[in-house]
């Protein structure tokens, strides 16, 4: 254990991985391939490619776009260096502030226009046709609900042979299914889902390449939270969509996301972007053999975007920002930079009675929440829920721990007794209470805001008076929505005020912040493995508030 005035060092764990042989010489690169006949002739020969037509062809010129959602939930579209952004809007009438992820299958009826998915945090993946040139997404054509029940859905284009592209999603527990395309935009566009494999948890990144080795198939690479770098390729057979994974690269630790990018430099084959966490992106072309080649810089300050279009990691919904409440009831908001720092603080609410805490969002709108209690009746958003409420000394809203795709609240009581209160979806009305733990009025801070653990769960973690800090993983399940606390860290009793604030530095993974009595702000990022790393000061002069969520 390490303490936390020097922060946490991170702990690794056992993973599943097969078809593991390449020898690691140092950190940050990539593998060697394997010698072949063809790779004689020359690294860059071309293999009678078949290609594949880029994904995110959504400005017509038969090239591959960037689409992303900033950190205040728009869309934007870039086309290359030396042109501004264009934002990019749908056609939709309930189109939602912010996307809980966004997905780009690529063509799939043969149109030769690209479609998009929107999934929302309550689990509807919708289909929108885009419209060439004029950059915006046709009127939805097809809605599915119960997605929430995966952590990652992916688009690695076609897995069938068939000539339409297909998608994958990954279960938290690492089952992995096949939704084959139908060819259609309406109606089903895909079949039923069918597993094909399980283990999958061993990765917290999954990247869809489209076609990387020239056989008109899909591929794909993931990710270890330790960095190493497989590659899956596709084998037509919707049975057993993808060959053995080869190690290809160690080091990729460095990059909060890794994304698919489609084809950058013309050659028919899906390439690799990976962004670090200062914004600057890096290019690895594939070489047609399952293997990527040397990386090459690509530009810099895309911590801009929140969440890109073809990123492998498990996406963050909900909370993204740090308020400070004054003594007087002033609430002070701090924006993150999407790098691991904040932005200046802004004002923007007041709450002169009563007591206040922030929640991860109880919408499908991706923002934070404030619960506010005043004469016993609790607000939330300014929507009076009911009364009693004053019997509670404590409310904390970590997001989805039900697994129903709606944000929920716990409350503790003076007893220390704790209750599940299950959200609605809108953020308009809870479910009656259901106790679920005791004893946790032994607690200085409990707090959630996510995923610590890298299987898209909300999580828990408390103070103990002592200092100890404790992670409660969550379940997914409303009858038992935490599992038995496990210890990750001590020596947290220095911190007078603790937060859980969401995604600081864009990996994804929710990430701590604790105020010393000096006044102090420091970091603590998650490994995505239940533990955290060395923290790291991200501000001063915190000691004017009373209180921080």
């Amino acid at each position: 254990m390490t303490s936390g005035r020097s922060g946490l060092a991170r702990s690794k764990r056992a993973r599943r991985i097969a078809a593991c042989t390449a020898l690691v010489l140092s950190a940050g690169m990539l593998l060697a391939a394997p010698a072949s006949a063809d790779e004689a002739k020359g690294a860059d020969a071309p293999k009678a490619a078949v290609g594949s037509t880029p994904r995110m062809n959504i400005s017509g010129d038969n090239k591959s776009d960037f689409l992303y959602q900033n950190r205040d939930g728009f869309l934007y579209l870039s086309v290359g260096s030396g042109v501004a952004d264009y934002p990019f809007r749908f056609n939709d009438p309930n189109e939602r502030t912010v996307y809980k992820d966004v997905i780009a299958p690529g063509d799939l009826q043969g149109d030769g226009n690209p479609e998009i998915l929107t999934l929302t945090a309550s689990g509807t993946l919708t289909l929108h046709p885009t419209m060439g040139p004029d950059r915006v997404g046709g009127t939805p054509t097809w809605s599915g609900k119960g997605w929430q029940k995966y952590n990652k859905v992916v688009a690695p284009g076609d897995l069938t042979g068939d000539g339409h592209n297909d998608l994958i999603a990954r279960t938290p527990a690492g089952d992995l299914f096949l939704y084959v395309s139908t060819g259609r935009i309406d109606g089903q566009p895909f079949e039923p889902a069918v597993k094909v494999a399980s283990g999958w948890d061993a990765y917290d990144q999954i990247v869809g390449l489209n076609d990387a080795t020239d056989d008109g198939i899909g591929d794909v690479v993931t990710r270890t939270p330790e960095g190493d770098l497989y590659f899956h390729p596709g084998t037509g057979d919707p049975s057993k969509p993808f060959g053995e994974p080869s190690k290809i690269g160690y080091g990729f630790d460095t990059y909060n996301q890794l994304v698919g990018v489609d084809d950058i430099n013309g050659d028919g084959r899906g390439d690799l972007m990976g962004r670090k966490v200062n914004g600057d992106t890096y290019i690895y072309r594939s070489t047609g053999y399952g293997r990527l080649r040397a990386r090459i810089p690509g530009t810099f300050g895309w911590q801009k975007a929140a969440m890109f279009v073809g990123a492998g990691g498990n996406p963050d919904f909900g909370k993204r920002s740090i308020m400070g409440l004054t003594p007087e009831g002033g609430g002070w908001w701090y924006d993150s930079k999407n790098n691991g720092e904040i932005y200046a603080r802004e004002s923007r609410n007041a709450f002169h009675d009563g007591w206040v805490r922030v929640a991860s969002s109880l919408g499908d709108d991706g923002r934070s929440d404030n619960l506010w209690v005043h004469n016993g009746s609790l607000y939330i958003a300014g929507h009076r829920i009911g009364d009693g409420w004053d019997i509670y000394d404590d409310l904390i809203g970590p997001g989805d721990l039900s697994g129903d795709g709606a944000g929920d609240i716990l409350a503790r009581d003076a007893k220390g007794d704790l209750y599940l209160y299950q959200g609605n979806g809108l953020g308009t009305a809870l479910a009656a209470k259901v106790k679920v733990g005791y004893g946790y009025g032994t607690y200085r801070h409990i707090v959630g805001a996510g995923d610590l653990t890298g299987d898209g769960r909300a999580d828990v973690v408390a103070i103990a008076k002592d200092g100890t800090l404790y992670l409660y993983e969550g379940t997914g399940k409303a009858s038992a929505p935490l599992k038995a606390r496990v210890q990750i860290g001590y020596g947290f009793d220095i911190y007078n005020k603790f937060a859980a604030v969401g995604d600081l530095n864009g990996d994804g993974k929710t990430d701590l912040v604790g105020v010393n009595g000096y006044g102090d702000l420091y970091r603590y990022t998650s490994t995505g493995t239940g533990q955290i790393n060395k923290r790291v000061q991200i501000g001063y002069g915190f000691n004017i508030y009373k209180a921080l969520y």
